[in-house]
C-alpha cells in the first residue's frame, strides 16, 4: 500500500531530493504529468467542458471508475485529482490486495477525516477484486470515508458488480493519438536529464509511435531502452529503427489497436467470418493478437456475431462463441489463441442467417412509433380479483390446450394488423423454423 499527501510533487514511486523525480525512475515516471495542462489526449474529459476540469474547478469529486487501456492515463489522473484538491492519496493494487488491506485502509481515511483531511483511495486494476472485496467498499463510499477511483482495463460491465457501479461514475479513457504520444516523447526530449547533454533525433518517429499502439509508458519505456544502446559521449544521436529492434527485441507490427488499423482489422475479421472463410478469419485473428488486442475483445465480437450472423441457421452457435469468451476471460493468452481459433473456425464455417438481427431493428423502429397502442386485454396478466372482475386475460387461449400445442390468436397491440419482422432463412436450421412458421401462420409466412 502507497499513501501519500496530495501535493504537486508527488508523482513517480519516490521522488529525489526536494520532491523532484528521481534519476532512478523510470523515464515514464519521471516525466509523468503533474496537471490538467500537461496531460494529452483525452479531451472529452480534460477539455474546457470536461466533467474532471469541472470537478476540479469545482473543488468536489465523485467516487469514479476509469476504463481504459494500458498507458492513457488513468493513474496520472487519480494523481492529478487529489493533488489538485489537497486531498490524501492512498493507492492499493487489486493484484496483491485483499479485503484486510481494503479495510485497513479505509479505517486510516476514517481517521484522516477526523482530522479534517479528505482521500482519494486508488485501486488499480479494480476488475481483479472480487465481489466480496469489492463490497467492502460500498459502506465508505457512501458515508464519504472515501472518494473512490478505480482503474480498469476491462468492461465494468462485466467486471465490477452491479453495487459498486452503482455508486460510481464510469469515464472511458481512450487510446493515445500518434500526435499526442509524439508530443509527450517531445517534451521529455525537451526536458529530461537523459537528453540533457546530446541531441538525440529520431529516424523514423513512426515506428515508434506504432510500436506504442497508443500506451504512453510503452513508447517512453521503448525510448529510454533505445537510449541504453547508444555509446556514451556528447554527439548527436540517431535512433534509428534498428536500434529500436536491437533494445526490444521485438519488430513493431503494423497493428494499432486504438487507431484505424483497430477498426480496420477488426472489420476485415468480422467480413471474414460473414463470408463463411475460416482461413481468412485465421489470418486477422492471428494479426490481432500478434498486435497485442485483447483477446476478451475478439470475443466479446464473436459472441455478437454468433447472434447478428449465424442466428437460427445454427443455434449451437450462440452457445459455443459464450463458452469461448469463458474459456478465453479463465485461460488468458498465449493459451487462449486455440479457444479463439476453435470458435473462429466454426463461426466462419456453419451456416449463416442475419433474420434475428434484421427483425430486432426493424421491430425496434416501429416499436417507437407506435408506443401508443395498448395491450389487448386477453394478453395482460391478472394477479389480482379485481383485475380479474374487469377483464385482464379474459378469454385467453392456451396454446397448450389445442392440438399441435398451437392456436392461431391475435398477439400484437391493439388496431395493429399482424406484421412480419421474423423473416427466417432457409440456411441450415432455420429452415426447419421456416417450415413450421409456414404451417401455422399461413396468412403471414
Amino acid at each position: 500500500m502507497n499513501i501519500r499527501k496530495g501535493t504537486p510533487d508527488m508523482f513517480g514511486v519516490s521522488g529525489g531530493e526536494g520532491g523532484n523525480p528521481s534519476p532512478f525512475q523510470p523515464l515514464a515516471e519521471r516525466v509523468r504529468p503533474r496537471s490538467l495542462d500537461d496531460m494529452r489526449g483525452q479531451e472529452h474529459l480534460l477539455g474546457p467542458d470536461g466533467p474532471l476540469r469541472r470537478f476540479l474547478s469545482g473543488g468536489q469529486l465523485p467516487s469514479m471508475i476509469f476504463w481504459g487501456p494500458p498507458g492513457t492515463g488513468k493513474t496520472t489522473l487519480a494523481e492529478i485529482c487529489a493533488s489538485a484538491l489537497g486531498f490524501r492519496f492512498e493507492t492499493l493494487s487489486a493484484i496483491d490486495s485483499g479485503v484486510k488491506e481494503v479495510r485497513r485502509a479505509l479505517s486510516d481515511a476514517a481517521s484522516a477525516r477526523e482530522r479534517g483531511e479528505r482521500t482519494i483511495l486508488f485501486i488499480d486494476e479494480i476488475h481483479r477484486f472480487n465481489k466480496a472485496q469489492q463490497d467492502t467498499l460500498l459502506h465508505a463510499i457512501e458515508q464519504g470515508v472515501v472518494v473512490l477511483i478505480g482503474a480498469t482495463t476491462e468492461n465494468p460491465s462485466f467486471e465490477v458488480n452491479a453495487a459498486l457501479l452503482s455508486r460510481m461514475q464510469v469515464y472511458i479513457l481512450k487510446p493515445l493519438t500518434e500526435d499526442d504520444i509524439a508530443s509527450l516523447i517531445q517534451r521529455a526530449m525537451d526536458g529530461d536529464s537523459l537528453f540533457a547533454s546530446r541531441k538525440v533525433e529520431l529516424e523514423d518517429p513512426g515506428f515508434l509511435l506504432r510500436f506504442a499502439g497508443g500506451d504512453a509508458r510503452k513508447a517512453l519505456n521503448a525510448l529510454e531502452a533505445a537510449m541504453s544502446l547508444v555509446p556514451e559521449g556528447d554527439g548527436p544521436v540517431q535512433l534509428t529503427a534498428d536500434v529500436f529492434e536491437r533494445a526490444l527485441q521485438h519488430r513493431a507490427p503494423m497493428y494499432d489497436k486504438g487507431g484505424e488499423a483497430h477498426y480496420d482489422t477488426i472489420s476485415a475479421f468480422i467480413k471474414s467470418l460473414r463470408g463463411s472463410d475460416p482461413d481468412a478469419a485465421l489470418f486477422w485473428l492471428a494479426r490481432m493478437i500478434d498486435g497485442g488486442e485483447d483477446p476478451k475483445f475478439i470475443a466479446r465480437r464473436l459472441v455478437i456475431f454468433a447472434s447478428e450472423d449465424v442466428g437460427n441457421a445454427d443455434p449451437y452457435a450462440i452457445t459455443l462463441a459464450v463458452s469461448v469468451f469463458q474459456a478465453v476471460s479463465m485461460i488468458g493468452l498465449p493459451e487462449a489463441r486455440i479457444n479463439l481459433a476453435q470458435g473462429v473456425t466454426y463461426l466462419a464455417s456453419c451456416a449463416k442467417s442475419n433474420a434475428a438481427y434484421a427483425g430486432i431493428n426493424e421491430a425496434l423502429a416501429e416499436s417507437k412509433l407506435l408506443q401508443n397502442l395498448s395491450i389487448p386485454m386477453h394478453l395482460r396478466n391478472a394477479p389480482t380479483k379485481l383485475m380479474k372482475r374487469q377483464g385482464y386475460g379474459a378469454n385467453y387461449r392456451y396454446p397448450h390446450s389445442f392440438p399441435g400445442h398451437f392456436v392461431e390468436e391475435h398477439y400484437f397491440p391493439e388496431g395493429m394488423e399482424p406484421k412480419t419482422y421474423y423473416r427466417p432463412t432457409e440456411e441450415g436450421r432455420e429452415k426447419f423454423l421456416a417450415d413450421r412458421l409456414r404451417s401455422l401462420w399461413k396468412n403471414r409466412y
